[in-house]
């Protein structure tokens, strides 16, 4: 007989992915996964529910969200198979966590003003590593590029190793350019590579200054682009279709047709 659930019972969820797990009646796929085989996924499915909000879907978000739930569980049962932790730990981990970083909530009562909950929320996080650690200890190295960089920044001004404000970073913009010109100049890769890395660092935090997310910004702004771009397409196939019939500065006028017709 079936086991019964009630809906929206994690239980369920857990049996299903033992059940995979199985030695002798599991999924041969799911039996041979393990913590990195299955990491992609995890990010993945991480970025469909933020393509969900992002795009406004929200009736696909349960499924997606479900998808994302889905890899805890499955890490969760890997740990477990190994005798390394259980899917309780890990929900007593994130409560525990929680309640940790919101005295304001869970302690003595007592309100903390909007603008220091973020104060208030690093300094908690820097009490719960050892003072031998590194304050950039647990900024994973896989995250994008750019959230990586904004995510340094933040954590080095959580210490007041910072800009003193936007201005000057916008000034560091201005240095870290004249920087990668002169690598330009000099023809050599491996310093061109660096000081583009550094531009784009300062940028990144540049955005922090302005309080705008930059893996957002850049993400619309490809978005934008692809739309533009699609509209040339349907310019050039609408001329005939060959694009070498065009050139730069025919283009450049399809681009502005484009920019006026996709503003968003």
């Amino acid at each position: 007989m079936q086991k019964q659930y009630d809906i929206g019972d994690i239980s369920k969820l857990l049996d299903i992915m033992a059940s995979l797990r199985d030695p002798v009646t599991g999924c041969p796929w799911d039996l041979k996964q393990d913590f990195g085989s299955i990491a992609p996924y995890t990010i993945e499915e991480a970025y469909e529910v933020a393509d969900c909000v992002e795009r406004g879907a929200l009736d696909e978000l349960p499924g997606e969200l479900g998808d994302l739930l889905l890899q805890v569980v499955f890490h969760a049962r890997i740990a477990s198979d190994r005798g390394l932790f259980s899917f309780a730990d890990v929900v007593e981990s994130i409560c525990s966590k929680m309640i940790r970083r919101h005295p304001h909530v869970f302690g003595d009562g007592s309100e903390i003003p909007g603008d220091e909950l973020a104060v208030t929320w690093d300094r908690i996080k820097r009490e719960e590593t050892s003072s031998e650690q590194s304050l950039m200890e647990g900024v994973a190295g896989a995250l994008p590029a750019l959230m990586r960089a904004l995510k340094l920044g933040r954590r080095a001004a959580s210490v007041g190793f910072d800009w003193p404000d936007a201005a000057q970073v916008r000034a560091k913009i201005d240095e870290e350019l004249a920087e990668l010109d002169a690598a330009v100049a000099d023809e050599g890769r491996d310093r061109i590579e660096a000081e583009s890395g550094d531009l784009l660092f300062t940028i990144a935090n540049y955005c922090r200054h302005l309080r705008i997310d930059p893996e957002t910004a850049l993400r619309r702004a490809s978005d934008r682009f692809l739309r533009r771009f699609e509209h040339v397409e349907a310019s050039v196939r609408a001329a005939g279709g060959d694009w070498e019939a065009f050139d730069p500065e025919a283009l450049e006028s399809f681009w502005s047709s484009a920019k006026a017709a996709c503003k968003d």
